[in-house]
C-alpha cells in the first residue's frame, strides 16, 4: 500500500458535475493497494495515519492528530500510486492489485480509519474523479 497524506483546510471529490464528497479541515489520503497487501497492512496504515501528530497545537507545533484537531478524512483510491515510471515513457501498473481485491482492501482501510468514530468520506472506486484541495502548510507525507 502506498499513501499520500495531505493536511488540508478543505478537500472535495467530484465525478463529472456531481460533488461526491467534501470535508473541511482534516486529511486527504490518496491510497493505492498493491499486489500482496494483507489485511493487517490496511489496519496498520489506518492506525498510523489516524494517529499522525501533524496538526498544530496552541504553541504552533505539530502535536495533534486529526481527531484531536477536530478534523475529518477524505480517502480516495488512486491506483496510479502503485505505478512505476522507472523504465520507458509509459507507466507500468504491474504492482497494482486487481480491482475487486483492491476494492475490498480499500474498503477495509476506510473502515479502519472510521473505527474510532472519526468522520471519513470517500471518492468513488474506479471512477474518473476530480480531486480539489487546499493544502494546509503545505503539509504532505508519503507512507510508507
Amino acid at each position: 500500500m502506498k499513501c499520500v497524506i495531505q493536511r488540508v483546510r478543505r478537500a472535495s471529490v467530484s465525478v463529472g458535475d456531481e460533488l461526491v464528497s467534501e470535508i473541511g479541515a482534516g486529511l486527504l489520503i490518496l491510497a493505492a493497494v498493491e499486489k500482496g497487501d494483507a489485511e493487517q497492512l490496511m489496519r496498520d496504515a489506518a492506525k498510523k495515519i489516524r494517529e499522525l501528530r501533524i496538526f498544530s497545537d496552541d504553541a504552533g507545533k505539530m502535536n495533534r492528530d486529526v481527531t484531536e484537531a477536530g478534523g475529518a478524512i477524505l480517502a480516495v483510491s488512486q491506483f496510479t500510486l502503485a505505478g512505476s515510471i522507472a523504465r520507458g515513457r509509459r507507466p507500468s501498473f504491474d504492482n497494482a492489485e486487481e480491482p475487486e481485491r483492491a476494492r475490498t482492501m480499500f474498503e477495509l482501510f476506510v473502515a479502519e480509519l472510521a473505527s474510532t468514530g472519526i468522520e471519513v468520506k470517500t471518492g468513488r472506486f474506479r471512477e474518473m474523479m476530480i480531486v480539489a484541495l487546499e493544502n494546509d502548510g503545505p503539509v504532505t507525507f508519503v507512507w510508507p
